[in-house]
């Protein structure tokens, strides 16, 4: 299925880039005219077949975008209706999501299909499930997702870095309410490998959100987080169990921290972020705190790739809803400047049915 959907998708996106040149008219000799019965009324020809494969499977596999059209369903719904030997034609044309199965004498739908439909159909619940939450129940719930559930620690990273100190405060509150125990213990508990420091100060910050910037600060912990960077590699521990590099991300307030990456920049000639290939999730702490625009734009673009995964898939519908009332024009922005298109342009090629629309709306057009 998955080497179906990638060569599916990867002709589809190739289509969309490179359109292929318009045919020059070529003068052909027209079939002679029937004579039309005035009895009758005149009826549109029914599409081909082999369209209305082709659509339905576009449509009912989600390929080449995410979500479903659910308007080519409905109208195949329509059109196909008491005609079961079409839709066994369109089992039988649908590699790797449906197989034959001769002992019982039917295409048999494949399970990893079955997720697939399932995850793509779900996509609009959950955009629309997720904008009518309240922000900190939101995040207190995206929070609980990472440590409970065995998940990658950047949606508790990005939680951390991106909101307010008093989104943040919220988001700890609900998640009390919610569970009946603190997001700081839960982090303490069940993060268990090198990053638990640095999380467990991520969660618990509340940072100053004053304008005021210390330079000779900036460049004295600039300075110190080169030093750690450098020392790293003899280190018995990994940069992101560094005492000092903890402290400085953890409780610096973001302009503060603009100013020491800033600096760092001007003394290193690279950013940061760009030292941490082997840190992911300080790394990944750095970005979000750094320019959180140009890391959600990052993260948009990623949700399109054609080896996107199903993290990086549920990624666009988790970023596009949190930042619809903060920092969308800002993010809008930030992915023109790198990608050299509209984000709602990309939004629009790469989703399908009820889910693009809705998307289209939250980042408004």
């Amino acid at each position: 299925m998955q080497q179906f959907l990638a060569q599916t998708g990867g002709s589809s996106s190739s289509a969309a880039t490179s359109p292929p040149a318009s045919p020059q008219p070529r003068l052909r000799q027209q079939a002679p005219r029937k004579e039309r019965d005035p009895q009758n009324k005149e009826k549109e020809a029914p599409p081909p077949m082999a369209d209305e494969h082709q659509d339905l499977t576009r449509a009912f596999a989600g390929l080449g975008g995410l979500g479903v059209d659910e308007t080519a369903l409905v109208s195949a719904l329509g059109r196909w209706r008491r005609e079961p030997e079409k839709r066994a034609q369109f089992r039988r044309g649908f590699p790797g999501f449906f197989s034959s199965s001769a002992g019982a004498g039917i295409e048999r739908c494949e399970d990893e299909y079955l997720l697939h439909l399932k995850a793509e159909f779900a996509r609009f619940k959950d955009a629309a499930v997720l904008w009518a939450m309240h922000p900190w129940e939101r995040d207190a719930r995206w929070a609980h997702h990472v440590l409970h559930k065995a998940h990658p620690p950047h949606i508790l990273v990005e939680v951390a870095c991106t909101r307010t100190a008093d989104d943040l405060l919220g988001a700890r509150r609900a998640y009390q309410a919610l569970y009946h125990r603190s997001l700081e213990e839960d982090v303490a508990y069940r993060v268990r490998d090198a990053n638990a420091s640095l999380l467990l100060g991520l969660v618990s910050a509340y940072r100053y959100e004053g304008a005021r910037v210390n330079e000779d600060l900036a460049t004295e912990e600039a300075k110190a987080l080169a030093a750690a960077v450098r020392a790293a590699p003899a280190a018995a521990t990994k940069l992101v169990q560094n005492e000092q590099v903890v402290r400085v991300l953890v409780t610096r307030s973001k302009p503060q921290l603009g100013a020491t990456f800033r600096v760092y920049m001007e003394l290193h000639g690279k950013p940061l972020e760009e030292e941490l290939p082997a840190e992911p999730c300080l790394r990944e702490a750095v970005r979000c705190l750094d320019s959180p625009p140009k890391y959600f734009s990052e993260v948009i673009h990623r949700a399109f790739s054609d080896d996107a995964d199903r993290q990086a898939k549920a990624a666009l519908t988790r970023v596009l809803v949190s930042r619809a009332d903060t920092d969308m024009e800002d993010i809008k922005d930030a992915y023109t400047r790198q990608y050299g298109t509209k984000l709602a342009d990309a939004v629009a090629k790469n989703t399908h049915g009820h889910y693009k629309e809705a998307l289209l709306a939250i980042i408004g057009k």
